[in-house]
């Protein structure tokens, strides 16, 4: 494994991007076990608002109950991921993917629960009822590809696959077909193939794509 802090790790991973490096104090020691899943994740704060602090505000114990009436019942979690991907590409790390981050909570893969002790986090700046941006699939497939170099990864699933009923994201409108064609576009077929969402078909993604609004403006 790689040691380091986490921007230089970043960097390495993804040497295409400029990593924003923002440390949250929600993360404990690594993982006993090999790091062997990432899970996808999507997130708005304000729910359904993008290009705010709010998330980064959330993974680092500083939002303010008094912005929105919904932190008044989150403000208190302490919960964080590895990784987060903006709406505009930006990629942000919070925690060293060698350190257990906090983001998959009650939840089983294969068999094996409390994912958080063997799995890396990475949220998607969205949420269940609009599309993802073109950019943010291109990140993650550089991401992915590059954790699944340095990292014994053997799956690659959804918050609502390891915590179903619990929990929804990355939702319908992420395109599990579009991740895997931009990865073997990319030539990572390897970490294609470590997907296991099926997904929807290509024609029906593609439709997922199509927003009915500029994108430039927020949802509100």
């Amino acid at each position: 494994m790689v040691k380091g802090t986490g921007h230089n790790f970043s960097s390495s991973v993804c040497p295409n991007y400029a990593v924003r490096s923002v440390p949250s104090p929600n993360h404990d020691s690594g993982p006993e076990n090999p790091i062997a899943l990432i899970v996808i994740h999507a997130i708005s704060l304000p729910p359904n608002r993008f290009g705010g602090p709010g998330v980064t505000q959330l993974f680092t114990n500083t939002l303010d109950p008094r912005e929105h009436p919904y932190y008044a019942g989150i403000h208190r979690l302490r919960v964080s991921a590895h990784f987060f991907i903006r709406r505009t590409g930006e990629l942000i790390q919070f925690v060293d993917p060698q350190m257990r981050a906090w983001h998959a909570g009650v939840s089983s893969w294969r068999g094996r629960e409390r994912c958080n002790d063997f799995s890396i986090g990475i949220e998607l700046e969205g949420c269940d009822t609009l599309p993802f941006e073109a950019v943010q699939y291109e990140v993650l497939a550089d991401l992915l590809a590059g954790l699944c170099e340095r990292f014994p990864i053997e799956g690659i699933t959804g918050h609502s696959d390891i915590a179903p009923g619990r929990k929804t994201d990355p939702g319908p409108y992420f395109a599990w077909g579009r991740l895997r064609r931009c990865l073997d576009a990319k030539g990572h077929s390897r970490t294609a193939t470590l997907i296991e969402p099926e997904g929807a078909g290509e024609v029906v993604e593609n439709a997922l794509m199509a927003w009915p609004f500029p994108v430039s403006e927020r949802p509100v």
